[in-house]
């Protein structure tokens, strides 16, 4: 790592803008979404960035946020094939060498239906239908698009609720799946946040799909946005290219080269939202130059057994964000339990240490910090860690940390909304430094971190379930006194936190959705 930005310190523990050489986003509005586009800009080179004029303009609130419709809601349908379910429930948890079906164009349906098709729906949640990777509020704004097989076919677009492919018939089996994230798809309360989410959200899904093609013996390279990504869009006719971030392209055979295209004038993110602008502006810079890089492993090796998940079918079917009864908002984790023996911690750190399946990603994340807040984990005092591969260093022991940190939560406990982070075995961060990220890897570092990020968090959402906890991925901590909890520097923010915890049980139904 760079060296880090020096500056003499307050009593408060921040730095002294006045004697600091370099001045970082401001104290003024201390949430994730006003604080994203800060950061950026001070890592492209700005000191002490300004809020954007859009900052505090009027949006409509996130509850009346209406999904955009499918961008392709009519058309010839094949379904996917029953029995992912079936096969999963077969391959036990943690192999991942099992007898793949029969046919590949059957390894590849599964794979997609493993990765992204609906689990359950549940109706004490307000929010609904949940898959196997977590996104903000159910929106699962990523969405995946199959190749017709052959040149030239139009592509189609996996629709998981409906567990088919939209667009043309089956003219051979697919040879190529691309990924895209559609900003529209999040409220536009979150403003220039909405492309921080999505990018998180890609690599959550990366590492999904990564499991399914693994499970299921399906072969890929992975190809990140490069200086042909336009043309691939374009070729997705996903509608209004300016609502979808550049896409990632799965290679399922070996392909020759494709031929550099001129890319074609956008089209201008309409007039009055001027933060997607910006977002979109951000997107198309996130190039990378590397080649595609043969997609690896998503589970790391050696592995103890599961109680709480003998078998695959059951581990996705227990990954959950944590549950509060009656329709009410938030998490709940119980107070009272005997302390989780070590393997839990050591085997999350070990989630979290299989590197993301491309060399600029994976590179990215080493730029990455994790830190820990652990309680009552059988071998580790109580307080502060910094995790170093597979194993946790203790900063500093410190018991009240877990309810500072639910102090500086932005969702407390209230009459509608459960709050578990107090009662958490763990919560884990992950951390940049900005400046860093922009020397290291051009613009493409700021989307690369966060698409690491979304890996790693997903990896340990599965290790929660195979432990018998909730893993419940969050952004809503405030930065700049959670930054002194868990002693992170001036110049470092935090990408993405996961609460761990234990869960409590609320009697609401579970309705199987699994084919």
């Amino acid at each position: 790592m760079t060296a880090q930005v020096t500056a003499p310190a307050t009593a408060a523990g921040r730095r002294d803008p006045a004697r600091s050489p370099v001045r970082l986003p401001g104290d003024a509005d201390d949430n994730s979404i006003a604080r994203e586009p800060l950061w950026h800009a001070y890592g492209a080179g700005a000191d002490h960035p300004e809020p954007p004029p859009w900052t505090w303009a009027e949006t409509p609130p996130p509850d009346s946020h209406v999904q955009p419709r499918p961008p392709r809601g009519a058309g010839h349908r094949n379904a996917l094939p029953p029995g992912a379910t079936a096969h999963l429930s077969s391959y036990p948890y943690p192999a991942t060498r099992h007898p793949r079906p029969a046919d590949g164009a059957t390894a590849l349906a599964h794979a997609l239906t493993t990765a992204f098709a609906p689990l359950r729906r549940e109706p004490e949640n307000p929010y609904n239908e949940h898959r196997p990777y977590a996104s903000p509020r159910c929106l699962f704004p990523v969405h995946a698009f199959v190749d017709g097989g052959v040149a030239d076919a139009p592509w189609r677009l996996l629709e998981p609720t409906r567990h088919a492919l939209t667009g043309t018939p089956d003219l051979a089996p697919p040879t190529r799946i691309a990924l895209t994230g559609r900003y529209t798809a999040v409220p536009a309360a979150y403003q220039w946040f909405r492309g921080s989410l999505v990018a998180i959200e890609l690599g959550m899904v990366l590492r999904a799909l990564t499991l399914g093609l693994e499970l299921f013996d399906v072969p890929a390279t992975l190809t990140l946005p490069g200086a042909d990504s336009e043309t691939l869009l374009r070729e997705l006719d996903p509608g209004n290219t300016w609502e979808w971030s550049l896409p990632w392209r799965l290679d399922l055979t070996e392909r020759p080269a494709a031929r550099a295209a001129r890319p074609a004038p956008e089209p201008p993110v309409p007039d009055g939202d001027p933060a997607l602008t910006d977002v979109v502006h951000v997107n198309r810079r996130q190039r990378y130059t590397s080649t595609a890089a043969r997609l690896t492993t998503a589970v790391p090796a050696g592995l103890p057994a599961s109680a709480a998940a003998p078998d695959w079918a059951e581990l996705l079917w227990q990954r959950h964000s944590g549950r509060m009864p009656r329709g009410l908002h938030g998490m709940d984790a119980a107070a009272r339990h005997p302390a989780l023996p070590a393997d839990v911690l050591r085997t999350a750190l070990a989630w979290l240490a299989v590197p993301p399946p491309h060399p600029a990603l994976a590179a990215a994340f080493d730029a990455v910090r994790v830190s820990a807040v652990v309680q009552h984990v059988e071998g580790y005092e109580d307080g502060v860690y910094r995790a170093r591969g597979t194993d946790a260093e203790l900063v500093r022991a410190d018991p009240s940390a877990p309810a500072a940190l639910e102090e500086h939560y932005g969702y407390g406990v209230s009459p509608v909304n459960g709050c578990g982070v107090a009662n958490a075995p763990v919560t884990v961060f992950f951390s940049v430094r900005p400046r860093e990220l922009f020397a290291r890897f051009g613009p493409a570092g700021w989307g690369a971190a966060q698409h690491a990020c979304g890996w790693a968090v997903h990896g340990l959402c599965l290790s929660a379930a195979a432990s018998g906890l909730f893993a419940r991925p969050v952004r809503a901590f405030k930065e700049i006194p959670t930054q002194r909890v868990i002693g992170l520097d001036d110049d470092e923010t935090i990408v993405l936190s996961a609460v761990v915890g234990v869960p409590r049980t609320t009697g609401g139904a579970l309705l199987d959705l699994r084919m």
